[in-house]
């Protein structure tokens, strides 16, 4: 067997970059503009090999099983991603490629089984990005209703998965949660105990979850100064734990020549051309269901849901970017997930002209 080195995220640049969302039609952006990401896989290969070749450290896609309807049907095409992950695998060579799953819609052992199969087709690349879903129109197709117990049922999945790779017997397991007769799953993960696993969470629950449970936690905020609070907070929490974790944010990025060409095209696709009905019913369930962001965005920033559901927009030259992410790196986070409109068509200019710029300041190594 050969070596697994260290996975991507614990590689040396100081602030992490990955690439978000370009598994769904869209990425991020719910807009009407002709250029919009389409997701085939072909536009998948070829923005994970943009990313891989740069040298980014991750690939995070999204678990979509319906979309939010409007003009565009936004994100109601997207690639499962576990086989997803396992495609792109094969054809990347140093990138990290995680698997988002909701807990609720599969099984503990098929998770294993299948998170396994690929950390060893990446020779040890696998991340997994635990989400316990929030949307009741996706479980509905299931025949799931949402639980109570969330994160309780999440802390019993994964452990179940951690304990599937190390142990050397078949087990059973009588928990609160699920029930299961002579488990084995072989091969183990070629992580140890597993891939590295993360999670997106903006409430309490979710934090204390990801504290204890998690090596990286994703956090959303409405402005960079207010983000150092988020630090801190779920700092606080790990280390009530026992634990430290890496605390990343996610962006979408609109990177022009000149600020006023960027910010053009910002209003653009994200105000002048929104998808304005899926826009509204992606907020209206947002808002109801899940807690992933401050009550803040919903109220101030529509556009940024239109341009990147709700996460921090870096809208600007390459230097302009340059400084918002290590306003960014110096609030305390360790890398973000970016997502574009046109990943294929705007990465190899973001990677060209603002990864130069981290490296001068410190941020990335050459």
């Amino acid at each position: 067997m050969s070596s697994v080195p260290a996975h991507p995220l614990h590689g040396p640049n100081r602030f992490k970059l990955g690439v978000f969302s370009t598994n769904a039609d869209g990425g991020l952006a719910i807009t009407t503009v002709p250029e919009r990401w389409q997701a085939s896989w072909a536009d998948n290969l070829a923005a994970a090999r943009i990313a891989d070749r740069a040298g980014l450290e991750f690939l995070l896609p999204i678990a979509r099983w319906k979309g939010f309807g409007g003009r565009t049907h936004v994100r109601e095409w997207s690639f499962e991603t576990f086989t997803w992950a396992a495609g792109l695998a094969a054809a990347t060579e140093r990138i990290g490629l995680f698997m988002t799953v909701h807990v609720p819609l599969v099984h503990p052992v098929y998770a294993a089984k299948a998170l396994a199969t690929v950390d060893h087709v990446s020779n040890g690349r696998a991340g997994l990005n635990i989400v316990c879903g929030w949307n009741p129109d996706e479980f509905g197709m299931f025949g799931v209703t949402l639980g109570d117990d969330a994160y309780g049922q999440a802390a019993e999945w994964i452990g179940i998965i951690e304990r599937a790779y190390a142990a050397d017997a078949p087990f059973d397991h009588d928990g609160q949660h699920y029930r299961l007769k002579q488990v084995v799953s072989r091969p183990a993960s070629l992580q140890r105990p597993r891939p590295v696993t993360m999670n997106a969470a903006f409430g309490a629950p979710g934090r204390d979850f990801a504290a204890r449970h998690c090596d990286f936690l994703f956090s959303t905020f409405t402005d960079i100064a207010d983000g150092a609070r988020h630090v801190a907070d779920i700092a606080g929490r790990a280390a009530a734990a026992g634990r430290e974790v890496g605390i990343h944010t996610v962006c979408h990025v609109v990177c022009r020549d000149s600020q006023a060409e960027a910010e053009d095209y910002y209003d653009r696709y994200a105000v002048r051309e929104a998808d304005h009905a899926a826009v509204d019913e992606h907020m209206a369930k947002k808002k109801q269901f899940a807690q992933s962001h401050d009550d803040r965005a919903f109220a101030l920033y529509r556009q940024r849901f239109a341009g990147g559901a709700g996460t921090y927009p870096l809208v600007g030259t390459p230097a302009r970017i340059a400084e918002q992410i290590g306003a960014i790196a110096e609030a305390g986070y360790a890398g973000a997930a970016l997502s574009f409109v046109d990943y294929t068509a705007e990465l190899p200019f973001f990677c060209d002209r603002v990864l130069p710029l981290l490296q001068r300041a410190g941020l990335r190594e050459g």
